[in-house]
């Protein structure tokens, strides 16, 4: 007979303990006070919706990692999200409606049905923001910036900024001139970087298209990359120019208000390639081979919801990012309360409570392991003492 751990959880999700939980939740509160000063609205979207709504535009990418249950009501599929971003531009688009400028953010738990790579979490806490309503390279930057600010304020030193164009790839796909079949082969090479693989894949396309596309690969590095790409695509790929100089704008004004920042460019950085229509980018740590906080322009998204509108927002998980918080912190002192009805006891230790202290019943007898000090009647009076003092 097999025995059951009943204390198992599943791979891939995790349970958060106090002290964690008080760091994500001091976290949280941070990042989306700051968000609202930025101008950034918060919206609270439900856990879960119709597949129809969930996994449509920005979300047809995200229909792998979402578990799907049929609702006992309606008899139709339900979707667990796996990404808060496609609500949020159904909100934008649909609920709200608004005219010009929308700026919201959110966080919240999501679920995924497998992990986006081997040491991911299969249940993030997803926290981010999204502009709508302007196409600009501002935009960008402002959601740029405001990613780099949400690192710093959890503590992320070092930061190196990803930044790529899928006008890039864009442009040079149509140079090339591939078939369909051929264009998903290239894409999926071109993400691993695989020369060989390219090389293979493009036997048969005649040498601009197959030199047009393998100077993709090595198209990453300092700024240096930009002056490069305009050599090799310049003459024969004049599209990528707008592309190219978009990038260069951008990393332009963050470095201005960043001067110590390290950016790094990626032409072959294709992540999220199937809905982001420009500008993609990604921020790193040292140590960390995934990202912590990343996205991207995803222009017209809300047009499956009746409302095409430009986009561009990012998205981060507030659990990876509790890893590089400056400690743990630990638990904040409290008063240990005697057990008692009295008027006087209990309205001292609710002004107690009033002013954030913490104020512990002392049921059993024993103060709680956290207490530091005491409630103690002196002279008729209730007053605070150390725990260890005694008059």
């Amino acid at each position: 007979m097999t025995t059951v751990d009943h204390w198992q959880l599943p791979d891939g999700v995790e349970e958060v303990l106090p002290a964690q939980a008080e760091n994500v939740e001091r976290l949280r509160r941070a990042l989306l006070d700051m968000y609202r000063g930025w101008g950034y609205r918060l919206v609270i979207p439900p856990l879960m919706e119709f597949t129809q709504s969930l996994l449509v535009g920005l979300g047809e990418d995200l229909d792998l990692l979402t578990f799907k249950l049929t609702d006992q009501l309606s008899g139709r599929t339900l979707g667990i999200r796996a990404d808060i971003t496609p609500q949020v531009a159904r909100i934008d688009a649909h609920s709200l409606g608004e005219p010009g400028v929308t700026r919201l953010c959110y966080a919240g738990s999501t679920l995924h049905a497998r992990p986006k790579n081997p040491l991911a979490s299969r249940s993030p806490i997803q926290v981010g923001v999204e502009l709508y309503g302007d196409d600009s390279l501002g935009a960008d930057v402002e959601v740029v910036g405001l990613m780099l600010a949400t690192l710093e304020t959890a503590g992320v030193a070092d930061i190196t900024l990803d930044l790529g164009h899928v006008g890039v790839y864009e442009a040079v796909l149509d140079a090339a001139g591939l078939d369909e079949e051929l264009e998903a082969t290239v894409f999926d090479a071109l993400q691993r970087k695989s020369v060989p693989d390219l090389t293979a894949a493009l036997a048969d396309s005649g040498d601009q298209a197959r030199e047009l596309i393998l100077a993709l690969v090595d198209l990453h590095g300092d700024e240096s990359v930009l002056a490069r790409a305009r050599e090799t695509y310049g003459d024969t790929v004049p599209a990528a120019l707008v592309a190219l100089d978009a990038l260069n704008e951008v990393a332009v004004d963050v470095k201005r208000q960043r001067p110590e920042l390290a950016v790094y460019f990626d032409l072959a950085e294709l992540r999220g390639y199937h809905y982001h229509t420009g500008l993609v980018f990604a921020a790193y740590a040292p140590g960390r081979g995934e990202a912590l906080a990343n996205g991207g322009r995803y222009n017209d998204v809300g047009a499956v919801f009746g409302r095409a509108r430009p986009a561009t927002g990012f998205a981060a998980d507030l659990k990876a990012l509790m890893a590089h918080l400056p400690g743990e912190a630990g638990s904040a002192a409290a008063i240990s309360a005697p057990d008692a009805d009295d008027p006087a006891l209990q309205a001292e230790i609710a002004a107690l409570r009033e002013a954030g202290e913490i104020v512990i019943n002392c049921l059993s007898g024993s103060p709680d392991p956290r207490c530091d000090r005491e409630l103690r009647e002196v002279d008729g009076q209730w007053r605070v003492a150390p725990l260890d003092s005694r008059d």
